[in-house]
């Protein structure tokens, strides 16, 4: 029962310590000294009842949480979140509409496949870096940082992932 699974779905803290948030938080600024996307991880132990209620499934929550944290408003269209859901054990990549003509949804699937796998494995932390990395490969071929651009300049979010 999904309810269930919700109720008693793993603390995001327990599976992402401190400090794996701080060495993602490292990846997506690596990441993006290589390109000029932007890149975020947010990552949500459950939903509440009302909003099982209401029918609302990991990708109506990252939907939500790509508007609450402002992916969708970068200059360039080109914000990209990483979203997984534990208790639903459910991983949304949502891509601003920069991508919608670049990306085809079989690239962002992979990536998602690849999260799952390491995550069935128990490697919660290994599985997220593997997405960055994977998904900044791609935000680097679509909006490749220019030789003359400076790392971290136009950073507009925040690299720090995001506990929801």
């Amino acid at each position: 029962m999904r309810v269930l699974r919700h109720l008693f779905a793993p603390s995001s803290r327990r599976l992402f310590p401190e400090v794996s948030l701080q060495r993602i938080g490292a990846a997506i600024a690596a990441g993006e000294a290589r390109h000029r996307g932007q890149l975020c991880f947010a990552v949500e132990s459950r939903l509440s009842v009302r909003e099982l209620l209401d029918g609302r499934d990991a990708r109506q929550a990252a939907l939500s949480a790509f508007a609450q944290l402002g992916v969708w408003d970068t200059a360039a269209n080109n914000g990209v979140l990483l979203y997984l859901l534990l208790a639903d054990h459910r991983i949304e990549i949502v891509a601003d509409r920069g991508y919608d003509t670049r990306v085809g949804d079989e690239r962002w699937q992979a990536v998602c496949e690849s999260i799952q796998r390491a995550l069935a494995a128990g490697e919660p932390e290994a599985a997220v870096l593997g997405g960055v990395a994977a998904l900044s490969e791609i935000i680097a071929e679509q909006f490749p940082r220019a030789a003359d651009d400076a790392a971290g300049e136009g950073n507009e979010l925040a690299d720090r992932p995001a506990r929801l």
